[in-house]
């Protein structure tokens, strides 16, 4: 939002421009400054030239101390806090805030020459001109350079990140399109007035799509997942976050099967994500041995199968809990965290194959459903022949 925001500073800057002449307050500044700088100078009204060259000179000394300050002050400090955004704020705003500087001391100049009513409008008007187009542009540059360093920082959603940056570039266009209509004094109602029917048309033939656009934004600002990032979706699809674009979302599952989900759908149904707020995944195997079995020697046998794993964290620790008294044999159950949730199905298999051969090793027997069946054999009741005589 940083970058969108930052054009609302054009349009701040050009209103403030357009009132120069006609804001009365600004007026009362402006004849403030030029009886100030008569008295400091002696240089009177009736002397245009110069008093112009005067003010000119005037300008180019602050330029130049701006100028000193932005590049050798304002950096030293930005290299002390070591925050990235501070040497983006002045590399961007470095040379056109000094060109603007130049460029207001022109305009005071023009008003001080105090030329007929045609003149000075053309050259006012050219002067706000370049003032608008210098301030659009290093507004532009620092969306730019805030929208690169917020995608390297994050590291997710480059299409939303480039899309911030194209929309910021369009209103800080759009604004300084306007105001120079305003300076030049074109009337714009009636292009406002059909910018308003072309966008509503707009957004009723691009219903689903601008829900899916707004359902990214949500899905960038809130952060319920990053790329990388295992999730579980309410509808039952779980894998990876390759991408988060502007109209969809990209899963990778298990299979190596690429899925493509509609934003407004992922942001309005329930996300489990495995890797936050730690990008790790519970393990839970279960085993039973049999009643006879030494229960220190068990739990013993679990905590060195899950310590000498690799892919499992330490911190927290596993830990061996027995679960309860089953049909034929003692439930325990190991607990630990796989160091990400991409290793869960080998760390799964490499420790149900160390539980065995750890369990075999120490004679710990682990009972299976058996089941004993007795034959008896089939009494047949005999008649005797004679007995039928």
């Amino acid at each position: 939002m940083r970058c969108v925001k930052a054009a609302i500073g054009t349009a701040i800057i050009g209103l403030t421009l357009k009132s120069i002449p006609e804001n009365e307050l600004m007026t009362r500044i402006i004849e403030q400054f030029f009886d100030y700088f008569s008295r400091v100078t002696g240089i009177m009204m009736e002397q245009r030239i110069l008093g112009a060259l005067a003010i000119m000179a005037l300008f180019a000394i602050l330029a130049i101390l701006v100028d000193f300050f932005v590049h050798r002050i304002v950096n030293y400090i930005s290299k002390k806090s070591k925050v990235e955004i501070d040497n983006t704020f002045i590399g961007s705003i470095h040379r056109p805030a000094w060109i603007m500087i130049l460029l207001i001391g022109a305009l005071m100049s023009v008003l001080w020459l105090n030329l007929d009513q045609r003149s000075s409008f053309i050259l006012i008007a050219i002067l706000k001109t370049l003032l608008i187009l210098v301030g659009a542009i290093g507004l532009g540059r620092l969306m730019k350079s805030i929208c690169h360093q917020w995608w390297v920082k994050r590291r997710q959603g480059q299409q939303i990140i480039h899309m911030f940056e194209n929309v910021g570039r369009v209103l800080v266009l759009l604004a300084a399109v306007a105001l120079l209509l305003l300076v030049w004094k074109i009337e714009i109602s009636p292009l406002l007035a059909s910018a308003g029917i072309v966008g509503l048309a707009v957004a009723l033939a691009a219903r689903d799509t601008l829900a899916n656009f707004f359902g990214g934004i949500n899905i960038f600002l809130d952060k319920p997942f990053t790329t990388g990032d295992y999730i579980i979706l309410e509808s039952g699809e779980r894998g990876e976050v390759v991408d988060i674009g502007v109209r969809s979302t990209l899963i990778r599952t298990r299979d190596d099967e690429q899925i493509s989900i509609p934003n407004s759908i992922v942001a309005n149904t329930k996300i489990i994500n495995e890797s936050a707020p730690e990008p790790r995944y519970r393990v839970r195997i279960k085993v039973g041995v049999a009643y006879h079995s030494n229960l220190e020697q068990v739990e013993s046998a679990l905590l060195k199968v899950a310590d000498s794993n690799q892919s499992i964290s330490h911190d927290p620790e596993a830990r061996v809990r027995f679960r309860a008294f089953g049909d034929s044999s003692l439930e325990f159950e190991l607990l630990c965290w796989a160091k990400t949730p991409a290793d869960r199905g080998r760390v799964i298999h490499e420790l149900n194959s160390a539980i065995f051969k750890e369990f075999k090793k120490k004679n710990i027997s682990i009972p299976f459903p058996q089941r004993d069946v007795y034959m008896h054999p089939l009494q047949t009741d005999t008649v005797d022949p004679s007995e039928g005589v």
